[in-house]
């Protein structure tokens, strides 16, 4: 592992451990050659995902670009950094264990909607007009009415 401070490549593991979801590992690492200390993560990865977007592009999947959209949707709201993991981490296992080398935004889209609709309906609304491309008001209407 490189040193995120002097670039050196021999660092050394002070202390290894589960994260609270047991998704990932969470190592406690040291430089040999700065002194300076640092935490990695590392996650299980079953295969290489793509995405294929409605343009017809194929782009590799990309972990922080669901993350972010999905903190984007929750800002503001009372959803912790760990909650908001966990669905990530969660969404990443039903895609890679979905069979499936490839997955249309549509498919990411969808399943999204269906983890905050059940989770935060304020965040669901923020998603859906993103996702959806809503361009007025009676978008909204129609969303809401059929969530109540």
């Amino acid at each position: 592992m490189r040193c995120p401070f002097c670039g050196n490549t021999d660092t050394s593991v002070k202390d290894s451990r589960n994260t609270d979801d047991q998704s990932s590992i969470r190592r406690r690492r040291v430089c040999v050659a700065c002194g300076s200390r640092f935490t990695t993560f590392e996650r299980v990865h079953l295969r290489d995902l793509y995405v294929i977007k409605r343009s017809g592009d194929r782009v590799p999947f990309n972990r922080d670009k669901l993350l972010l959209s999905i903190k984007t949707a929750c800002q503001n709201r009372n959803m912790d950094e760990e909650a908001i993991d966990r669905l990530v981490n969660s969404l990443i296992r039903q895609l890679e264990t979905s069979g499936e080398s490839e997955i249309s935004t549509a498919s990411i889209g969808d399943r999204v909607m269906e983890a905050l609709e059940t989770i935060d309906p304020v965040a669901y609304v923020r998603f859906a007009s993103v996702y959806k491309k809503f361009d007025n008001v009676g978008d909204f209407v129609s969303l809401i009415q059929k969530m109540s």
